[in-house]
């Protein structure tokens, strides 16, 4: 750490000699320069070395950095704030961690939202959706509600004493002193992604594909919760198909999905596209195997219907009631090759048998459509 601050220093001794007069450009180049330094210099890293409370353990490099500031020499937070941002901007995550270490100042700007928001959308944003934002808000008040809660169990005797004056003052400075100052917000986008990181935190999101390409589950996408292993770059997934919880481990980062649309598994999604449907078009149906299962997101497209020959100038599928879903993933004459629904009055239809379809996703998006190819077995099934 104490390298990267002297050639921080260096620096600004440097640019003191230097015409105020130069571009902006001079300090970027400067600030890139620095950058790679600091990088080169700096010590391995690990999230897991890192509470979400951030203490200040280093207080040697800290009580320097202050004895330097009382005597009047120039500190880091000397640097200009278009420099200074652009420093920290181009910093990893583990960098920021390093930097909020070095002095109050530093350890503010470090851990802003504005520079975690930017992360947490690089590494998390396709995975991190609506639902485990509003996952992690409840496990945050269920945390801070625990945390009350063995507090009033802890004082015990003294419970009595805290209407008080004497004690409401203490309390009142204990709550603004150091501490409180150190201590990382829980609704911080870094204390978000440390929480991630550090695999404290299970989130839902969907993986394709589940328990391991299970023959019973291939071309689907199902709700789990998740738990990332920054060792491996895999995560941990928990199913709940009915009655009990089942796992998956090492599930790589491209067969999981942000859910696509905001809705509990258990919840038939409202179909908005049913009049739209022509052969040829890419879709996702939610399929369940009885209605105490969740649903599971399918993957298919739309066919002719059997009086119809095939061929695109002749076609009047889209003008008919009933609409053709084909899964030819499994082999012609198979149960699970077609299903049939009612376009005008589509909610789910089914039985215990064949199971039950449900709502419809009509997919327009090449990307989507892509991952689902690829996601192809190498084999038809029966």
């Amino acid at each position: 750490m104490l390298y990267f601050l002297i050639s921080f220093l260096s620096f600004i001794i440097l640019s003191k000699s230097i015409s105020s007069n130069k571009p902006i450009g001079f300090w970027e180049k400067l600030s890139s320069s620095l950058i790679s330094r600091l990088r080169k210099r700096s010590v391995a890293f690990s999230f897991s070395e890192v509470p979400l409370t951030m203490s200040l353990k280093k207080k040697n490099v800290v009580s320097k950095v202050e004895n330097e500031e009382e005597e009047g020499k120039v500190s880091l937070v000397d640097l200009p704030d278009l420099t200074l941002d652009s420093i920290l901007e181009n910093l990893s995550p583990a960098d920021l961690c390093s930097m909020a270490a070095v002095c109050a100042c530093l350890r503010d700007r470090c851990r802003s939202d504005y520079l975690w928001e930017k992360h947490m959308k690089k590494k998390w944003g396709k995975v991190i959706g609506a639902s485990a934002y509003r996952q992690w808000r409840w496990h945050i008040a269920s945390r801070n509600r625990e945390k009350i809660y063995n507090q009033r169990n802890q004082k015990g005797i003294f419970a009595s004493l805290q209407g008080f004056s004497p004690f409401q003052w203490i309390k009142t400075k204990s709550g603004n002193g150091r501490n409180s100052r150190n201590s990382l917000p829980d609704d911080s986008f870094m204390s978000l992604y440390l929480a991630l990181e550090n695999g404290k935190f299970w989130f839902p999101a969907q993986v394709y594909n589940r328990e391991n390409g299970h023959a019973g589950f291939l071309l689907s996408c199902y709700d789990a919760q998740l738990c990332y292993d920054s060792q491996t770059d895999t995560f941990q997934a928990r199913y709940s198909p009915h009655g009990r919880w089942s796992t998956e481990e090492n599930i790589e980062w491209d067969r999981l999905r942000m859910p696509p649309i905001d809705i509990s598994s258990h919840v038939l999604h409202a179909s908005d596209c049913l009049d739209d449907l022509r052969p040829g078009d890419h879709i996702e149906i939610q399929w369940r195997r009885n209605k105490e299962f969740p649903y599971g997101w399918w993957y298919g497209v739309i066919g002719h219907l059997e009086s119809c020959e095939g061929h695109r100038n002749h076609c009047h599928c889209h003008y008919s009631d009933t609409v053709v879903l084909e899964f030819n993933q499994y082999a012609p004459g198979s149960r699970w090759r077609q299903a049939l629904i009612d376009r005008k009055h589509h909610r789910e239809e089914g039985d215990e048998a064949d199971g039950f379809y449900g709502g419809i996703r009509k997919l327009y998006n090449e990307e989507e459509i892509s991952r689902w190819k690829n996601l192809w077995p190498t084999k038809i099934m029966e």
